[in-house]
């Protein structure tokens, strides 16, 4: 089997790189992670450098991981910045380290890619020791993998790294027959109060609209983006994603974009970007030009439970964090990160705060459990 480190998916052939997820993970397709690099959202002064392993059998892409060279820990949505910081005041470098991800992306997927007819466990242990090879030379602090699968999750675990436990709000299709179905199944109080919601932006006199990726015209993208910005303005001062880099998207990948457009007599007024695997739903970006009561809720949530039930999705992830979720049907699930941290001294002390971090998780989990809307 042979090994590689290539810093770019150019000379990759999309077909062969898609073949090893299966196609499930719109955020692993070649599209996706090519077009991050081509509009400079990774690569260049970004902070994250391409260094995707590769194995090859008899000349064929068997297995690859999506790694990067990290400079700073933005866009990772797994929080190391007092661990940099430890590092710093004792006087060694955090930076650089390596992160298997998908950039900007807080969603749980595998990060050993192998493709279905090969030997699995052969090439996983190939591409491990490649990424731990490649850590080695470079001389980087820490190697992180960031929302694993829990199989891979103990497969690493299983290899000396740590392991970071945490939270999201993840909807599951119970085969509902349609959203009524789904409310059936609220206490009567939670229930009223998603009717009433969704009351409030009718009689606002908003509409939604979800369009797949290939109903989106370009002047339906340019709303987007002028939404998308603002929020990030507004929140961070910092745009990853550029509008030429969203119109590249609606063109490789139509079929797995859905965009909700609210309009208020006729003008668009907010925007929800969610991108479709094989069986969920994930909710990405959202943006409004004024506060309407409740439009969060209804772009980004029921209408979202509204396509999953239509499409006869199994889940939806409607981005990380908000416990606010729980009461409209999201309940807390576990993500899982893994860290393999070189240095012993740090590795003791991160692996006891994690220790500590996990058994309060557990309670936290626990008590967020138990405002679910469900009945039972």
């Amino acid at each position: 089997m042979n090994v590689t480190i290539i810093e770019s998916l150019a000379g990759v052939m999309p077909a062969a790189w898609n073949r090893l997820s299966g196609g499930k993970h719109p955020f692993l397709r070649h599209e996706f992670l090519y077009t991050l690099e081509d509009h400079g959202a990774v690569g260049g002064d970004s902070g994250w450098v391409p260094q995707f392993v590769l194995a090859h059998e008899n000349g064929r892409l068997v297995g690859a991981v999506p790694l990067y060279l990290k400079y700073h820990s933005w866009g990772e949505f797994v929080f190391d910045f007092a661990w940099a910081e430890a590092y710093q005041r004792h006087g060694l470098p955090y930076y650089p380290k390596l992160v298997a991800a998908v950039p900007y992306t807080p969603i749980s997927g595998p990060r050993l890619l192998i493709a279905p007819d090969a030997d699995h466990s052969a090439v996983s242990a190939a591409l491990l020791a490649a990424v731990e090879r490649h850590a080695e030379q470079l001389g980087v602090s820490s190697t992180h993998w960031l929302f694993t699968t829990a199989q891979q999750t103990e497969q690493l675990r299983g290899r000396g790294a740590l392991v970071r436990r945490d939270c999201q709000f993840h909807w599951l299709n119970r085969d509902y027959r349609d959203f009524d179905d789904f409310l059936q199944h609220f206490s009567a109080e939670k229930r009223k109060k998603v009717k009433r919601e969704r009351r409030r932006v009718r009689e606002a006199g908003i509409t939604l609209h979800t369009l797949s990726g290939s109903a989106l015209t370009e002047h339906d993208w340019d709303v987007f983006y002028r939404y998308y910005q603002t929020t990030f303005l507004r929140k961070s001062g910092h745009v990853p994603f550029s509008r030429e880099l969203f119109h590249t998207l609606g063109h490789t990948m139509p079929e797995d974009i859905v965009l909700v457009l609210a309009k208020h007599d006729e003008h668009p007024v907010a925007v929800a970007l969610s991108f479709r695997g094989a069986d969920s739903l994930y909710g990405r970006y959202w943006g409004a030009s004024e506060h309407y009561h409740s439009l969060h809720f209804e772009a980004c949530y029921y209408t979202g439970i509204d396509y999953c039930i239509a499409q006869q999705l199994a889940h939806f992830e409607p981005g990380a964090q908000g416990q606010h979720k729980i009461s409209r049907g999201f309940l807390p699930t576990d993500t899982y990160s893994v860290h393999a941290i070189r240095e012993p001294a740090f590795r003791r002390a991160i692996g006891d705060f994690l220790h500590r971090e996990e058994r309060a998780m557990e309670y936290h989990m626990k008590d967020l459990s138990s405002h679910s809307p469900y009945r039972s």
